[in-house]
C-alpha cells in the first residue's frame, strides 16, 4: 500500500468510526499479502472483525452497567448442590424468552443454595442476548427509591428502571422493609407488571412475606402482580457455602 493511500485510508477509518479496523489494518494488510487474499475476502474479513469487536464491546458495556456484584455463569454452577432444581425449566429460561414475554422468575430457597449465582447467570444470558439488565439487592433498591423520593427525583429513577428489560432483585426477605419502603417497592413492581421482567431471590415462603412488607393487603397485591406470569425455581437444599466451609475445615 502506498504511504499516501495508507494515510488517507486511516483518516477515513477514523471519520467512519471504524476503530477496530483501524487498529488491525496493518495486520490484515500483511496477512492478505502473504496469503494472496482477493479484495472481496479482504474487505469481508475486516467487516466481520469490526462487527465482532463491536458486539463484544456492547456485551462488556451491558455487563458493566448491570452492576452485578460478581460474574457467575450457568456453566460454573454446582448442580449437584441443588438436586431438586428443575433443569428443564432452567434451560428454557436460559433462552431469554421469558423477557420477551414479560414473565418473572422467583428463586426461592434457603440461604447459601446458589440463588444469587443463578440470578446473575440469567442476567449474563440476558446481556448476551442484547438486553438491558440491572442488579440490586432488595435493601439497596429500597434505599435508592427512598433517597430519590426525598430528593424529589423519584420519577427520574423510575424512568431509569423502566428502561431495563430485566431487573434482578436479590435477597427479598432478609431485611424487613419500612412502611414507606414497602410502598415504594410495590409501586416499582406494579409499574413493571407486563412491561418488563423481574428476577427475585428470596429465602421466605410467600406466606411469610407479610412479615417483611408489614401489610397483608399490600403483600397480597404485590404477589398477585408478581406471580401472575411467573416461573418459580425451588432451591431448598443444604447451604452450599456451609458445605464448602465444612470441607475446607476437614482438609486443614
Amino acid at each position: 500500500m502506498k504511504p499516501s493511500t495508507e494515510v488517507l485510508l486511516k483518516e477515513n477509518l477514523k471519520l467512519l468510526k471504524l476503530s477496530n479496523v483501524l487498529r488491525q489494518l496493518e495486520t490484515f494488510v500483511r496477512q492478505a499479502k502473504e496469503s494472496g487474499t482477493d479484495y472481496g475476502e479482504f474487505l469481508l474479513g475486516l467487516t466481520e472483525m469490526e462487527l465482532q469487536m463491536r458486539a463484544e464491546n456492547r456485551l462488556k458495556r451491558r455487563v458493566r452497567e448491570a452492576k452485578f456484584p460478581l460474574i457467575k455463569t450457568l456453566e460454573t454452577f454446582d448442580y449437584t448442590a441443588a438436586p431438586g432444581l428443575d433443569l428443564r425449566l432452567l434451560r428454557e429460561l436460559e433462552t431469554g424468552d421469558y423477557i420477551r414475554e414479560h414473565r418473572n422468575i422467583i428463586l426461592l430457597g434457603n440461604s447459601g443454595t446458589g440463588k444469587t449465582h443463578l440470578a446473575v447467570a440469567l442476567g449474563i444470558c440476558a446481556c448476551q442476548s442484547g438486553k438491558n439488565v440491572r442488579f440490586y439487592t432488595a435493601a439497596g433498591l429500597i434505599n435508592q427509591l427512598m433517597e430519590a423520593q426525598a430528593a424529589l427525583r423519584l420519577s427520574q429513577l423510575e424512568r431509569s428502571l423502566s428502561r431495563m428489560d430485566l431487573l434482578i432483585i436479590d435477597e427479598v426477605g432478609y431485611v424487613p422493609f419500612s412502611e414507606k419502603g414497602a410502598q415504594l417497592f410495590f409501586q416499582m413492581v406494579a409499574a413493571s407488571y407486563e412491561r418488563q421482567s423481574l428476577v427475585m431471590t428470596t429465602n421466605l415462603e410467600f406466606s411469610k412475606w407479610p412479615e417483611v412488607f408489614g401489610s397483608e393487603q399490600l403483600t397480597g397485591a404485590l404477589l398477585d402482580r408478581l406471580t401472575h406470569h411467573c416461573e418459580i425455581l425451588s432451591m431448598n437444599a443444604e447451604s452450599y457455602r456451609f458445605k464448602e466451609s465444612i470441607t475446607k475445615k476437614k482438609e486443614t
